[in-house]
């Protein structure tokens, strides 16, 4: 069954928005935010982009270098970004610490793709040249005043792109803090999928399940209205919804997705504000 760690990344329109707003921060070295409600799409967006569906088992396991960590190296070198995630209630040591240790393995993995015709211990103390040309902040809110004053003053020091994601106002938050805003160039509104869009994901969940979604059929037609109302075109929900229905389906034994299944599916999940 489907679950939602298992569903495959889509490239939606959103995606490429955020894609060419974080190579713009990245470019002009300057400061960026992108807001939207939860579940969004706006932390797989970022994960794809910084490459930490690949990297991110290696960077947090660390140990001796493997063949396989190769492709790991290469693609951290093409992305050049860090992708953070602040713990809860962090301390400024604690926040400081983890951001530079992620920081400076990124470093080393793209020293060792660069550097692959002369191997080195994975484990010497760092490169001297910092490579990494975007810090992404996820989860934004987390942030303590330290924090975020730190991140400026790295900022200034350094010759990297900030971006941080959270959810909507968090672009009202920064603006308390001046010096950082002063140096905000752009905010991204990432928005939930609509449309012909919402309709090209449905039927990719669709075929996930082994069926087809035909617009014309007046059942499909009925199940996507379900769908898009229930979800609003949330992507995580979307895929949380299409696991319980791929499970009611089963249980069942349906093969036509109705909207009596969706609205089945739906009196499972526990759905907030988002």
């Amino acid at each position: 069954m489907p679950t939602s760690r298992t569903w495959p990344f889509i490239a939606t329109k959103e995606h490429r928005r955020f894609v060419e707003f974080a190579d713009t921060v990245k470019r002009d070295h300057t400061i960026g935010i992108c807001y939207g409600p939860a579940g969004i799409g706006k932390t797989l967006s970022a994960t794809r982009y910084a490459r930490w569906d690949k990297a991110a088992h290696l960077l947090t396991t660390w140990g001796k270098r493997e063949d396989s960590d190769l492709e790991i190296y290469a693609a951290l070198a093409r992305s050049r970004t860090v992708l953070y995630t602040p713990h809860v209630a962090a301390t400024l040591k604690e926040f400081r610490a983890d951001l530079d240790h992620l920081h400076q393995r990124v470093n080393i993995c793209i020293e060792q793709h660069l550097d692959r015709d002369k191997p080195r211990p994975i484990v010497h103390y760092g490169p001297s040249t910092d490579y990494t040309e975007l810090i992404i902040i996820d989860e934004s809110e987390r942030l303590g005043d330290a924090s975020i004053e730190h991140l400026r003053d790295q900022y200034d020091r350094g010759n990297h792109g900030l971006l941080f994601i959270g959810m909507p106002g968090i672009e009202k938050t920064f603006s308390r803090y001046p010096q950082l805003y002063s140096r905000v160039g752009f905010a991204h509104h990432y928005r939930p999928l609509t449309g012909e869009e919402l309709t090209f994901v449905l039927n990719r969940h669709w075929h996930k399940i082994g069926l087809d979604l035909d617009p014309d059929d007046f059942t499909d037609a009925q199940a996507v209205a379900a769908v898009a109302r229930i979800t609003g075109g949330n992507f995580r929900l979307l895929q949380r919804l299409f696991t319980q229905i791929s499970r009611v389906m089963k249980i069942n034994e349906l093969s036509v997705i109705t909207a009596d299944v969706v609205e089945t599916a739906r009196s499972t999940l526990v759905i907030g504000a988002t």
